[in-house]
């Protein structure tokens, strides 16, 4: 009883040692920088949530011009990329070179690509490849997450 006891104790401290530096690394690299950001927008951002679909006011925007993140103001979409997947979220066919970084999700039972801001670490969407253009990829982009600069 006393080694089983034992071994439980090292079995917990070593799953705490193991986890500690992944959430330190984890809070490290998604930073609210924008003291602005509405809760909604902090869940989507920062917990991978996802905003309803057709509520996005950036569903309609046609003008040209750049879409940034609506955390750090990174330059991440030109207009030219966006299309309309009829999925309720702003699409894109493209990002802008080393505008974000990927990882791998299951977290809804299947194999998804979720992207994140290569400059702040927050969430944004899932790109797929089912896109209309050359590139074959839809980046489906939760519309909170973006801030549209339109050009002069």
């Amino acid at each position: 009883m006393l080694l089983r006891r034992k071994i439980l104790k090292l079995f917990g401290l070593s799953i705490l040692f193991v986890s500690l530096p992944y959430q330190f690394l984890k809070s490290a690299t998604k930073k609210i920088i924008n003291p602005d950001l509405t809760k909604t927008q902090k869940d989507i951002m920062f917990n991978e949530g996802t905003e309803r679909p057709f509520t996005s006011e950036l569903l309609k925007e046609k003008r040209d011009g750049f879409y940034h993140c609506a955390n750090c103001g990174a330059k991440l979409f030109s207009s030219k990329a966006k299309f309309d997947s009829g999925t309720g979220w702003p699409s894109f066919s493209e990002a802008l070179p080393g505008a974000f970084k990927t990882k791998v999700d299951y977290s809804f039972g299947m194999k998804r690509i979720e992207y994140h801001c290569a400059n702040c670490g927050a969430h944004h969407g899932h790109v797929f490849l089912d896109g209309p253009t050359a590139t074959g990829k839809r980046f489906c982009n939760n519309g909170l997450c973006l801030i549209f600069v339109p050009e002069n």
